[in-house]
């Protein structure tokens, strides 16, 4: 793969603008989790209430995703990103003039989910612009705007410590008008957008046990990146009694590596295949989820952080090397569907966490629980991919063509009988 032949394959003013959109929005969606230990003193909350404040934007993000690649395939990408953009402005007003008890900096939390999903317009805005080969690639540019969260962790506990945790909020207004303007003046649609199609056609992919399946993969992958990325700043300041600022340092060091590796993994799930690479992801974050579970040291518990955001960010950019082969026509819904899903996977880890952590006094069990999961779905993908390999991929998950394969949604019986062929 040339980077030459990538350029001219696409349009980068709007793949740019779909990391800058994503990148931003990461930014202000993972606040309530870099300001939470400003915040938690401030409103006398416990370590369980701190886990759903921390989580509550995640599954608000998981909700609006939904409609968002609704309205990405409806609209297009570039309208349902300015839409985006303009509602996230409501939640920073709240939090930074109105929030003032648990109750009100929930609501806040569920309404900051509108930034998380600018997920369901950014990818598809950059995906329909380039053929199969250059997917992961590309959509592993647009989705390293996850390092938004990096800025967060970094800059969050810093400002807050100068300006009060509502003064954050009132500033991130800034970066998110900015963005909206570069968004409108330079983003443009593919020409290749299929037309709108009525809901009911949509509701048929849900019927499709391949749609579930990536459900299932983005909600550990995304889920446990989101997740950890949220509650970082308070694990290292509980567990590790660091203060705010330098808890956020080294929960920016872990942020920033799963950030930076997604257009990683993308290309090397294009030259590798998809699932050759999640398999050994899946059984790496495995590995270091439960070797954090015995609480080592703050250097080696660092390390395994590193290193598992590290793979859990590169999952990312596999896994949507994968979808937009399965799905070329339902891209939007799809990045919505799956995208919701990894909203639902990060806000369960937090609340785990916290939880448990409340419960037991221990972080032990949360980090056991997800070594499990992430093992489970490598035996899952296994299993699974018998049947891609027939239908939809080549080997390892590898684009089967230089065009864009369009492949006829299966039925329901015919995803039963394909999936029992699998099995035998």
């Amino acid at each position: 793969m040339h980077l030459r032949a990538f350029l001219k394959a696409g349009h980068t003013p709007s793949l740019l603008c779909a990391f800058l959109y994503f990148d931003i929005s990461f930014m202000v969606w993972v606040l309530l989790g870099a300001l939470a230990n400003a915040i938690v003193p401030d409103l006398g909350l416990n370590d369980a209430e701190r886990g759903l404040m921390i989580a509550l934007p995640l599954l608000g993000g998981a909700l609006l995703r939904l409609v968002l690649g609704l309205l990405t395939d409806h609209i297009g990408a570039r309208r349902t990103g300015i839409i985006g953009l303009s509602l996230t402005v409501l939640p920073l007003l709240l939090g930074w003039l109105w929030a003032d008890s648990f109750p009100a900096i929930l609501l806040v939390g569920l309404l900051l989910g509108v930034a998380g999903a600018s997920f369901a317009a950014a990818l598809p805005l950059a995906s329909r612009w380039y053929p199969p080969q250059y997917q992961g690639l590309a959509m592993g540019i647009a989705g390293a705007g996850n390092s938004g969260t990096a800025l967060a962790t970094f800059f969050g506990p810093r400002l807050a410590l100068w300006m009060g945790w509502q003064g954050v909020f009132a500033l991130a207004l800034v970066p998110i008008v900015l963005t909206l303007l570069v968004f409108i003046i330079f983003a443009k649609d593919s020409p290749n957008q299929p037309p709108a199609k009525p809901l009911r056609d949509y509701a048929s992919v849900l019927k499709l046990a391949d749609t579930w399946w990536f459900c299932l993969f983005y909600s550990v992958t995304f889920g446990g990146f989101v997740g950890l990325a949220s509650f970082l700043n308070s694990f290292f300041k509980i567990q590790y009694e660091l203060d705010a600022v330098s808890a956020g340092n080294f929960a920016t060091l872990c942020v920033i590596a799963g950030s930076l590796l997604r257009p990683v993994g993308g290309y090397l799930a294009d030259r590798l295949g998809g699932i050759r690479m999640l398999t050994m992801l899946y059984l790496g974050v495995g590995a270091v989820m439960l070797g954090l579970s015995g609480l080592p040291p703050l250097l080696p518990a660092t390390l395994l952080l590193f290193l598992g955001m590290s793979m859990l960010g590169m999952g990312n950019g596999s896994v949507f090397q994968l979808v937009p082969q399965r799905f070329p026509k339902e891209i939007g819904v799809l990045t919505g569907l799956v995208g919701a899903a990894g909203g639902i996977g990060g806000f369960f880890l937090p609340n785990l966490l916290g939880t448990l952590r409340y419960v037991s006094g221990t972080f032990a069990g949360g980090f056991f629980i997800f070594g499990l999961c992430s093992i489970a779905c490598a035996a899952a993908l296994l299993h699974v991919s018998r049947t891609w390999e027939r239908t939809f991929v080549a080997q390892g998950g590898l684009a089967t063509t230089a065009e864009q394969p369009v492949v006829a949604p299966l039925e329901p019986a015919a995803v039963s009988l394909a999936v029992e062929e699998s099995a035998s």
